[in-house]
């Protein structure tokens, strides 16, 4: 279920705080339409809300280059996923979420240095067709610019507040009056803001602020627990302690905690999430590279079938296409330091580990869906016709890891107390 009639995200989340089993909600990152399946496949089985986290890179306005997944803009994504829902008969909810939203958010935007005002008149005309194609909770994130080292959070808190006043502004200009959810802070912040004093000084301050001016409160507040991804692991150290510290105090304002960069967590920190109150964790690049490991297994096995003279080159195509995209480059890890094209294709090793990590994001590009038809061609002219059961498979289960052991089966069970409607689904 999308649309007019969904449940509010504030709702979803006081009814999350009643429950006496506590959950985490999963904001899933749409790398490509086969995670989205899966993605509503699972909800429907374990009866979950799903999230779908599109950052400004993945899903945005065909004038400013649009997404580089299945080269969606705003439209395209919600249309997108309409379709699989209706073509699955999926009968639950999902939410589409805008990830990072906010000014110099696209790389090319940062790395260009735009000046301020042609990068807020972006961000904003990106919130709009936000708006107009549906979505239902928005990131702002104003806390990159390239030219401050640092931003003082006083600066964040008047662009949050410029931005949200904005949208409230355009949304009532369209026409629209369904209820938007908002996330607000960034993992990224620099200058204390992880500190418990100035955690809730902001989140004070910010809901202050906006009361004066009528406009609504956020939904989630993010805060840094410690996560880092770096080319597919964690790199970071969580503080879970930290992490229940400032869920408390978000909770004490009606907000809730959202962690970023959950992947490749294990799970027993996982488990530890509902514990200490985190209301909501994204996972991102792993549900990507999960899917290009699955290809790479389906690679191995059509040429132990055909020879690899015979087989589809896929591995060969997809390094090709990952490396003169040049995406690659921002998740290297301090031990790879400057790697080249040309180094890397003298240490196997490195560049495949960078391949695995990197190939979602090239998915869409037809000389790599041509190779994976024909390397699953290939493995049923052998007589092997399961080729794509598996890689669905093997996506669909890196998900539900997150889902069991963020206690997220059953939130949507029939017979909830609250405002919450009854599971519809099978």
């Amino acid at each position: 279920m999308h649309g007019v009639d969904i449940l509010p995200i504030g709702q979803l989340l006081s009814h999350l705080w009643r429950r006496p089993k506590a959950s985490t909600l999963l904001g899933i990152g749409p790398m490509s339409p086969l995670i989205i399946e899966a993605s509503l496949d699972l909800a429907e089985e374990h009866h979950f809300p799903v999230m779908f986290i599109a950052s400004r890179n993945q899903v945005d306005i065909d004038d400013y280059g649009g997404g580089y997944v299945s080269r969606w803009d705003q439209e395209r994504f919600a249309h997108d996923i309409a379709r699989v829902a209706h073509r699955t008969g999926f009968a639950g909810i999902y939410y589409l979420c805008r990830d990072h939203g906010g000014p110099w958010q696209r790389d090319e935007e940062y790395k260009a240095a735009l000046d301020e005002r042609e990068a807020l008149e972006r961000a904003k005309a990106s919130y709009v067709a936000d708006l107009k194609a549906g979505f239902d909770i928005l990131h702002i994130d104003p806390t990159k610019d390239p030219h401050r080292e640092s931003l003082p959070l006083e600066l964040v808190m008047e662009r949050t507040v410029e931005l949200i006043e904005y949208v409230e502004r355009k949304k009532l200009e369209l026409g629209i009056e369904r209820q938007i959810g908002y996330e607000v802070g960034t993992e990224e912040t620099k200058g204390g803001y992880i500190n418990p004093g100035v955690f809730k000084g902001f989140l004070k301050e910010l809901i202050g602020r906006l009361a004066q001016k009528g406009l609504p409160e956020p939904d989630f507040i993010v805060g840094q627990t410690g996560t880092l991804v770096r080319m597919g692991t964690n790199v970071g150290e969580v503080d879970i302690n930290l992490a229940g510290t400032l869920a408390a105090i978000a909770k004490d304002y009606a907000v809730g905690f959202k962690e970023h960069n959950a992947d490749y967590l294990s799970n027993e920190q996982l488990e530890l999430h509902p514990r200490v109150g985190i209301t909501a964790a994204n996972v991102a690049p792993e549900f990507g590279h999960i899917q290009t490991r699955a290809y790479l297994a389906e690679y191995q096995r059509e040429m132990e079938l055909v020879g690899k003279k015979s087989s589809s080159d896929f591995y060969g195509i997809l390094v090709s296409e990952v490396l003169a995209s040049g995406r690659w480059q921002k998740w290297l890890v301090p031990e790879h330091g400057g790697s080249t094209i040309e180094s890397l294709q003298e240490d196997p090793a490195k560049l495949r580990q960078i391949i695995e990590a990197c190939g979602h994001y090239v998915f869409d590009r037809p000389v790599i869906i041509e190779a994976i038809n024909q390397m699953y061609a290939n493995q049923a002219k052998s007589g092997d016709y399961h080729g794509p059961d598996r890689v669905y498979e093997r996506v669909k289960s890196g998900i539900e890891r997150y889902v069991l052991h963020l206690n997220l089966s059953g939130v949507l069970d029939k017979g909830l107390p609250g405002e919450l409607p009854s599971y519809t689904g099978a």
